[in-house]
């Protein structure tokens, strides 16, 4: 929509209802002024005041942009308005700029989170939030996309999700330096206590928090599934200046479960990881910590933390605990005798001891480098399968892509084809998450019966994304505008009416933009 001009505003406030001509983007700048009108021209000063104002002036649908520089905030930013699902609500950085919000004013307490969000269906994108009195980012609320934020410094977790939150994808985001003053409660990321299912993390990087990297801890939630996929946990469990957060800090990676008392309820997280690296953790890479709920580890690596995997309790009747492609350099740690394991580098034979030979670099440098300009994770050649490992084409097919005759094992598929070129430099659709994705919210697929679809227009022009079956025919049309430069995200609701009954398949995403087009597969499951 165009924006009105001050004069156009002042009509609608004599002519019609105020909420009905408000612009449908607002703004918000380190120079504006909260009394202003919220135009790129004459911008909020605070987010705060942006978001007070939806409903009843705004609709679902509605972009606050935030402009780059620092923001300091002395209370937590609530968010409690939700929009639909065909209509988020979006909270962004202006394009090519970068918003800190600084909390480090706040007091130590519980209650000083820096974000609390209970709202749902809202899409946050681009912001770094530090030194938050506790959480950098609170959620309870459902169906959000948080993307490429920073989450650092802060005095309790970087982000956790609790209070019921389900259905939330945390993509392409990264959490450090996190620590409380007791050093025993501060992660990374957390989906825990009494957290909701469907819960996924994509492109995800933890480090150097005091407690641990990734925290499923449960109290009282149980059954309730997480997916995390392609995401690198290192360094945890200690402190910013590179000291050991002891004596309370866990430092695990990925700790996938627990619940009070050695977990005597039996509390169940069904977690499921697929291509993650967990390395450089002070105790365990990969921890169960007493949990009896599935867990499934396809394709994942572990290096040089204390011990590579913890997983030698057993889980309840009708669970299962599953390692598959997975990868440990070093001694493997302890697992399950009953755990099913299916071609894992220490299962000799087939393979001999993995050996540095097997990689192009043990060398991590680059890990928490700067992410690409798309903001997926950087390039590095860290525990890259070197050419002739025995660990190339050596896999079994877990539903993950892979090259060759056969996947090979650990994080890193060796030769994954690029996206091919557009004849517009720039010009960039990227692989919709989840794929597969559920119209019935199934455990096995995150419990996400939305798709999220990613691209990025280098200038202004018309967009056009529609969804094809593999018939050709159109399913549905996603967006048909003009938009200007930057990164951009639709949603696909799987359980749309309007798909033919027997949905279920492979569909095609294109995104059409001046005269280059782009395709992606996607996989709908119902």
């Amino acid at each position: 929509m165009i924006l009105l001009p001050r004069s156009s505003l002042i009509f609608c406030f004599l002519s019609v209802p105020f909420f009905s001509c408000w612009p449908t983007r607002l703004y918000v700048s380190t120079t504006g002024s909260d009394s202003n009108l919220g135009t790129i021209d004459q911008p909020f000063l605070t987010i705060t005041k942006a978001i007070s104002l939806l409903p009843p002036m705004f609709q679902p649908g509605d972009t606050v942009y935030v402009r780059g520089g620092v923001y300091v905030y002395l209370t937590t930013i609530s968010i409690s308005q939700s929009g639909v699902d065909t209509a988020r609500y979006r909270l962004l950085a202006y394009p090519g700029e970068r918003p800190i919000l600084d909390f480090s004013s706040m007091s130590t307490s519980s209650s000083n989170r820096g974000i609390k969000l209970s709202g749902s269906y809202w899409y946050i994108r681009g912001f770094d939030i530090k030194g938050a009195g506790d959480n950098g980012m609170y959620i309870s609320g459902s169906n959000n996309v948080i993307e490429l934020c920073a989450l650092y410094e802060n005095r309790d977790t970087g982000l956790q999700l609790g209070g019921g939150a389900s259905n939330n994808q945390i993509i392409n985001c990264d959490s450090y330096h996190n620590a409380d003053p007791t050093g025993e409660n501060a992660d990374g990321f957390a989906a825990k206590l009494d957290v909701g299912t469907g819960n996924s993390f994509y492109g995800c990087r933890s480090w150097e928090n005091c407690d641990d990297g990734f925290d499923g801890y449960l109290r009282p939630a149980d059954s309730v599934t997480t997916t995390l996929e392609r995401c690198w946990i290192f360094k945890n469990g200690y402190l910013k200046d590179g000291s050991p957060s002891l004596p309370n800090g866990d430092g695990n990676g990925f700790k996938m479960g627990g619940g009070d008392n050695g977990n005597a309820d039996s509390l169940r997280h069904n977690i499921i990881l697929k291509n993650c690296l967990a390395f450089d953790n002070r105790v365990k890479g990969y921890d169960q910590n007493n949990n009896r709920g599935l867990m499934t580890l396809f394709n994942c690596t572990a290096y040089r933390n204390g011990t590579n995997y913890g997983m030698s309790a057993g889980v309840k009747t009708g669970e299962a605990m599953s390692l598959m492609n997975c990868v440990a350099v070093g001694s493997v740690g302890s697992i399950w005798g009953g755990a099913v394991q299916k071609t894992n580098s220490w299962m000799n034979p087939p393979f001999t001891p993995v050996m540095e030979a097997d990689f192009v670099s043990i060398d991590t440098t680059g890990a928490r480098g700067p992410r690409k300009p798309d903001g997926s994770l950087p390039d590095i050649t860290f525990l890259h399968l070197a050419p002739g490992s025995q660990l190339i084409d050596a896999g079994t097919d877990v539903g993950i892509p892979y090259n060759g005759t056969a996947p090979d094992l650990g994080a890193f598929e060796t030769g994954v084809a690029k996206s091919g070129p557009s004849t517009i430099t720039g010009f960039r659709l990227f692989q919709n998450y989840p794929n597969p994705f559920s119209a019935r919210g199934g455990s096995a697929f995150g419990g996400n019966p939305t798709t999220t679809i990613s691209y990025l227009i280098p200038r202004d022009g018309n967009v056009i994304i529609r969804i094809y079956d593999v018939r050709g025919r159109i399913v549905r049309e996603l967006l048909n505008e003009q938009q200007g430069a930057g990164h951009y995200v639709v949603f696909w609701d799987g359980r749309d009416e309007r798909l033919a009954p027997a949905a279920s398949g492979v569909y095609f995403v294109r995104v059409a933009f001046k005269d280059a087009t782009q395709t992606a597969r996607i996989v709908l499951l119902k």
